[in-house]
């Protein structure tokens, strides 16, 4: 298994475009290969171990390497004959961190075939408690990186008149969140550029999906101090492997919106057809901590 440096000079496969932004277009012969950002748990690991299982190459993307390469480990049972494995150690809210993984790439005799856009951060509690630097650090990973990333995979797809992006966004995106109002806010983010982005591929050989999954059984609403509030107790959630199937259906039927499970499309119309000024107290309700005083 072959792990990454983030510095270097591009691979021998690696061809420079002349308009400056600093992509590297694959070689003719390069493999195509599924790219998961946030791969090193939870939802983005279930979702490499279910493309790796229907006969993908898979890229792992995190910022922690040795984490990384405990995963990869894990998942090498799952490897098809003839498929690559890798991981990319990267901070994706560098600005040249996209730069680099082609490079990484390229040296490997991949490119991005398939973009998973999972990597993401979450953040609860009333918005006036929350820190400027968390809360600058959510904008730059939920909706800078992945906008950055999107838009430099797009360019690339089109080029090559194939690829599909899958952005991750959140049930929550379809509603004002009061409690998590930043991370609910930079969900809606990527939904509506997402949607809008789809439209704009139509004809190009390249497709744009947004998975909005509701609660998961990750760590992830422990991170947020959101295990305690209401909404964990009266809404179901899934597992990361229930939303990789998800993800991966909506992959081969070139889903423009992906909601994982029956109730959580319910609850996704319901969000979007009830007025505001009943729906933001409810949610608002639904995400507090009980006993907060």
């Amino acid at each position: 298994m072959r792990s990454n440096k983030q510095t270097g000079q591009p691979g021998d496969n690696a061809i420079q475009t002349g308009n400056g932004s600093g992509l590297f277009e694959p070689a003719p012969t390069t493999t195509p290969a599924v790219v998961v950002t946030g791969g090193s748990k939870g939802i983005g690991r279930a979702i490499a171990k279910e493309f790796l299982v229907k006969g993908h190459s898979v890229v792992l993307v995190a910022r922690n390497a040795d984490r990384l390469e405990q995963v990869a480990a894990e998942l090498r049972d799952f490897l098809p004959a003839r498929r690559q494995l890798e991981v990319f150690a990267v901070d994706v809210t560098r600005d040249d961190s996209y730069a680099l993984l082609g490079q990484h790439l390229a040296e490997r005799g991949l490119h991005t075939d398939v973009l998973v856009n999972n990597a993401g951060l979450g953040l609860g509690g009333p918005f006036f408690e929350q820190s400027s630097d968390d809360l600058d650090r959510l904008i730059a990973l939920n909706v800078g990186a992945l906008t950055r990333w999107t838009r430099l995979a797009m360019s690339e797809m089109i080029g090559r008149g194939r690829g599909h992006i899958i952005n991750m966004a959140s049930l929550g995106g379809y509603a004002p969140g009061p409690n998590q109002a930043a991370y609910y806010a930079s969900k809606a983010y990527v939904i509506s550029l997402s949607e809008a982005l789809s439209a704009e591929a139509v004809g190009t050989g390249v497709r744009v999906s947004v998975t909005a999954p509701g609660p998961v059984e990750t760590g992830f609403h422990a991170t947020m101090e959101a295990d305690q509030s209401f909404y964990r107790y009266l809404v179901p959630s899934l597992s990361p492997e229930r939303v990789a199937k998800s993800v991966y259906g909506g992959y081969r039927f070139g889903s423009r919106v992906i909601i994982p499970g029956l109730i959580n499309r319910l609850l996704s119309i319901f969000m979007r057809i009830l007025p505001h000024p009943i729906l933001v107290p409810l949610v608002g309700w639904l995400l507090a901590q009980r006993g907060r005083s």
